[in-house]
């Protein structure tokens, strides 16, 4: 009797769909083969039944696959993941006895160092990229194996991935999945493409003590871009990470220990005690110009923690004799019925011209000039300006601190001279990942809190919250990001500890999400982050925290 034949309906990218008929068992990976030229770029893997999957897994039903690409934010990430892995096993066979951290994004690339080397010779990191080039030409297959944990963590051990060892040892999962590549064996927080020949679109140069790694972006898979280096907000990140280094906790590993041995609240206290004494420090500064600033402009992306930012430095300013007044630009929006449309045809919230700004303008220069004026309310349930908002005038002493994305914009100042205006830019920037080699996107930190405070605050699920990101994040990529660099001063607003908390705020909610939404590969993808980290009872974190922004309990709104 032969197999089953089955009915597959794959979905193409003029939006089209083909019927096609395969044998129960088939690989992906040959149905990518005969589907491959109706695409524009290559086919990494796919979705079959809103479920992703890697090209080697085997279709046995009848459904919906959809392939992806480069040009998906799932295939771009199917590709970084096996460079990578690439890049692991050139660097072992080139600097041998070192541990290779991947760290964080910077501008377009992924900024890598040696743990144990103060300085990484740029002749190393060309060998390094000459030898990725050879493993890439081999068309090496990266093979995926489902074994027991108790075993991957045995074979972690072997292969003196120690990070790997603590991070799995207390998990509850009874099988994890482990990649190899030749002779070298990793573990990653997602799939990988067949084999290297995939990855062969990459530059890796050298930069500081370590070196970066950029590969082409989904707006353009065929072109590895330029760098575009960020040197602030690399020294903030950096700051953070020697932040780390003290607290001996640089992956999700070391926090969960911390957690076991009854130490949370120690290192709760520590790092509230970091935000406190930077803030401390930037009222300081801006204390040392208070006779011509006048404006202290608070920027960055959602869910960075602005308001609570803002609010804790209204406090150490007044600690300095300074009499801050705090508006937000939230409180500008434009009425939501008059919001302009991304591309998507849905509101778009991040664009500077859903503030108004004339109106915003016309209150700056009358406050700036001695007159009292009505600030404007935003009522975000109903949509609506409300022009009842508070009496305010300026006095001598007195400093406006304005919080909103779009504070480091120049369009958003008409009339006001660049030096009457201390710019500080606000991020959560962690630096904390899952391993050496996985680290965690620091949007999935600001998505987390989003989901929560949309759900507290503003009336929207979770599956509203993330139905809304990308045009978030298009947003940021437009408004925020390109003007990063213009801070006065940068304020890395991450607590180490915070999916720790977080975490039982946000499961319940994302657990309610039906499998059957396009969204649920993302809910998946988010359970699983957050399923490597140990819970820390929130009465533990302080009133005055940024945490409790998006968690409730915070001592600036209740």
């Amino acid at each position: 009797m032969g197999k089953k034949e089955l009915t597959l309906e794959i979905l193409l990218p003029d939006g089209t769909k083909e019927k096609l008929q395969a044998e129960a068992g088939t690989t992906l990976l040959k149905l990518a083969g005969n589907c491959q030229d109706k695409f524009p770029h290559r086919i990494l893997g796919a979705v079959v039944n809103n479920s992703l999957c890697d090209l080697n897994t085997t279709v046995e039903a009848d459904g919906t696959v959809e392939f992806i690409t480069m040009k998906s934010s799932d295939g771009y990430m199917f590709y970084l993941r096996s460079i990578f892995f690439v890049l692991f096993k050139a660097a072992a066979e080139i600097v041998p006895n070192t541990i290779l951290r991947v760290e964080y994004s910077l501008g377009n690339g992924y900024f890598c160092w040696f743990d144990g080397l103060e300085w990484l010779d740029a002749d190393e990191v060309y060998r390094i990229a000459r030898r990725m080039e050879e493993i890439i030409s081999y068309d090496l297959p990266f093979v995926r194996q489902k074994i027991d944990t108790d075993e991957a963590v045995e074979l972690f051990r072997k292969n003196d991935l120690f990070d790997k060892v603590s991070l799995f040892k207390n998990r509850t999962q009874k099988q994890t999945n482990v990649y190899s590549l030749g002779n070298t064996v990793d573990y990653f927080f997602g799939y990988l493409v067949p084999s290297t020949s995939y990855c062969d679109k990459f530059r890796l140069q050298p930069y500081r003590n370590g070196m970066i790694l950029i590969v082409p972006q989904p707006s353009n898979p065929d072109l590895v871009p330029q760098f575009h280096d960020s040197p602030k907000y690399f020294n903030i990140i950096q700051e953070h990470d020697t932040w780390l280094k003290v607290l001996e906790m640089s992956t999700c590993a070391q926090l969960n220990d911390l957690i076991r041995n009854g130490k949370s609240k120690a290192m709760i206290m520590l790092c509230e005690a970091l935000h406190s004494k930077k803030l401390a420090k930037i009222a300081d500064d801006i204390y040392r110009r208070h006779k011509i600033v006048k404006i202290v402009s608070i920027a960055g992306p959602s869910s960075s923690g602005k308001t609570t930012t803002a609010n804790r430095l209204c406090i150490q300013l007044r600690v300095n004799g300074l009499k801050p007044y705090l508006i937000s630009l939230d409180d500008y929006f434009i009425d939501r019925d008059k919001t302009p449309l991304d591309a998507d045809g849905k509101h778009d919230f991040e664009s500077l011209q859903a503030i108004d700004i004339d109106l915003f303008n016309q209150n700056l220069n009358d406050l700036m000039a001695g007159h009292e004026v009505i600030l404007p309310r935003y009522d975000f349930k109903q949509g609506l300006s409300i022009r009842n908002g508070r009496k305010l005038i300026l006095p001598e002493n007195g400093v406006l601190v304005i919080e909103g994305i779009h504070g480091l914009n120049p369009n958003l100042y008409c009339n006001v001279p660049n030096y009457n205006i201390y710019r500080i830019y606000v991020s959560a920037l962690t630096a904390l990942n899952i391993d050496n080699h996985n680290r965690v996107p620091t949007t999935d930190g600001r998505l987390i809190r989003r989901m929560v405070r949309d759900y507290q605050y503003r009336g929207h699920d979770p599956l509203e919250t993330l139905r809304r990101w990308p045009s978030v994040r298009r947003g940021e990529n437009t408004n925020i990001f390109p003007y990063q660099e213009n801070a006065d001063v940068m304020f890395n607003s991450t607590l180490v500890y915070e999916f720790s908390v977080m975490k039982k705020y946000v499961v319940p909610l994302l657990n309610k999400v039906s499998e059957s939404e396009p969204e649920y590969r993302e809910v998946k993808r988010i359970l699983k982050l957050l399923s490597f980290f140990e819970e820390i009872d929130e009465s533990t974190v302080p009133p005055n925290s940024i945490l409790r922004e998006f968690i409730g309990g915070s001592v600036f709104y209740e």
